[in-house]
């Protein structure tokens, strides 16, 4: 074992066992206290979500990186792919704007439940060439789907084609709703706290100069993550954002699977529920429509657990068995 300053610390073999006996048992007492303090919703979260599965040896859960193309720029990918052999359903999951809130402890849930979860970065985000816009993003989720789709691809890397979910975190609940559109073979869209981007681009052309400004100044957290945007260049992507971007034109497409629908209270809760009851009920014969709302802010930060808990429970209510 290291310490802080890299020096080792030795132990006296017996005494390190047992203490460390003593230190396990005392952490699963207080762990079962915990869970039977825990509400009955809580103790039903599922247990990919924090419990790791055995170690698959002959095909264990392992990490690809990739250069997934689009308009000839390879981005930068990364392949979550799940354990045990044969074809598994698959993920593509989509970060928002810019992506600082990456997913990543979803995606490795996701990975435990026994699916394959492929996450990328949009041209000009984080390293990935090119330029960013929406518009490009757009582009790029379709190229990230068709990837996925490709048959050398898919027989490399296990993915069953019968079972291609896509899910997206704001910006990237937006891409993942208007791919959806066009998009009649998946067999579901996991859309957590959705952005419309051509709802607020309207808003944007009614707004005064000090409300424009504001919203602009709320753009503050882009950092070093975009080649070739601003809050500038956005905002008025924005509010020249034509009609089909919004929500509300994705509908007839999101009727055709099952969809899961989640807002968050502090975020985009009130569009969320919105979308999700203009898609319920006129859904296909096979399709669900699956709606909440938790009471966090819009990355989820104080609710990854119930959201990794969410995502996985519907995907487990999906058509087909998954093999973990």
């Amino acid at each position: 074992m290291l310490l802080a300053n890299g020096r080792k610390r030795t132990y006296n073999t017996s005494i390190s066992f047992l203490g460390n006996c003593m230190r396990l048992m005392n952490l699963v007492a207080a762990t079962m206290l915990l869970l039977a303090s825990l509400p009955i919703s809580a103790q039903s979260i599922p247990s990919a979500v924090i419990v790791d599965p055995p170690r698959n040896t002959d095909h264990p859960a392992r990490n690809q990186q990739l250069l997934v193309p689009s308009a000839g720029a390879g981005m930068n990918a990364l392949f979550l792919l799940a354990a045990g052999a044969g074809p598994k359903p698959t993920m593509l999951l989509l970060h928002g704007l810019p992506g600082n809130e990456q997913n990543l402890d979803l995606a490795q849930a996701v990975r435990r439940s026994g699916w394959n979860v492929l996450t990328f970065h949009y041209r000009g985000s984080w390293g990935s060439p090119g330029s960013f816009s929406v518009a490009n993003a757009l582009q790029d989720t379709d190229a990230a789907t068709a990837f996925l789709r490709a048959p050398g691809v898919a027989e490399k890397y296990g993915v069953d084609l019968e079972r291609l979910v896509i899910a997206g975190h704001s910006l990237g609940g937006f891409t993942a709703a208007m791919h959806a559109k066009t998009d009649a073979k998946l067999l579901g869209v996991a859309l957590i706290d959705p952005a419309d981007i051509g709802a607020w681009g309207e808003q944007l052309r009614k707004a005064s100069p000090e409300e424009r400004t504001a919203e602009k100044a709320s753009l503050d957290d882009l950092g070093n993550s975009l080649a070739g945007a601003d809050p500038e260049s956005l905002i008025q992507e924005f509010e020249g954002a034509p009609a089909s971007w919004t929500l509300a034109s994705a509908v007839p497409g999101l009727r055709r699977q099952s969809l899961l629908a989640i807002g968050a209270m502090e975020g985009n809760a009130e569009v969320t529920s919105t979308l999700a009851e203009s898609v319920r009920g006129k859904s296909s014969p096979n399709a669900t429509v699956t709606a909440l709302s938790l009471p966090t802010d819009h990355s989820f930060a104080d609710h990854r657990i119930a959201l990794a808990g969410a995502v996985i429970a519907w995907l487990e209510s999906l058509p087909g068995k998954t093999t973990r």
